[in-house]
């Protein structure tokens, strides 16, 4: 396994695994099954952060650009399932500190990530063109 991927994938498996276990455990918020419930939410969302981001390997990029047109994977159903997931994993930890006043960021984040989406949208479309417009035909957000 090389470097990279211990970096891109493994390293913030293991750090959101153990951040949303340390909260869970000793963080704030009421006792029972809601709480279970947040985990579940926050063990889901991370998982789809991890796998939608090792399916894009070298590809990832915090800025918009085009290096790949990735459709594989859970790519094939969504077209950003990184924000998708990432959104699931924070109402997990909203519902674990028992907080839903902080649903309203989340409320404030949802813009942003529909934002950000068309910038990259925009990026793919202008270097794939009719590859890129077909796989949104074929996706999710």
């Amino acid at each position: 396994m090389d470097r990279g991927i211990i970096l891109r994938v493994w390293l913030p498996l293991v750090t959101g695994l153990w951040g949303l276990v340390w909260i869970f455990q000793f963080g704030p918020g009421p006792r029972g099954l809601a709480r279970e419930a947040g985990l579940l939410l926050g063990l889901v969302g991370l998982a789809g952060v991890i796998v939608s981001r090792y399916t894009l390997g070298r590809s990832f990029s915090v800025a918009p650009k085009a290096t790949a047109l990735v459709t594989s994977g859970i790519y094939s159903r969504i077209r950003n399932p990184i924000y998708v997931s990432g959104m699931i994993f924070l109402v997990g930890l909203v519902v674990i500190l028992g907080r839903p006043k902080l649903l309203a960021v989340l409320l404030l984040l949802i813009p942003v990530q529909i934002i950000r989406a068309r910038r990259e949208a925009a990026v793919l479309e202008a270097k794939f063109g009719d590859a890129y417009r077909e796989y949104r035909k074929r996706t999710w957000f």
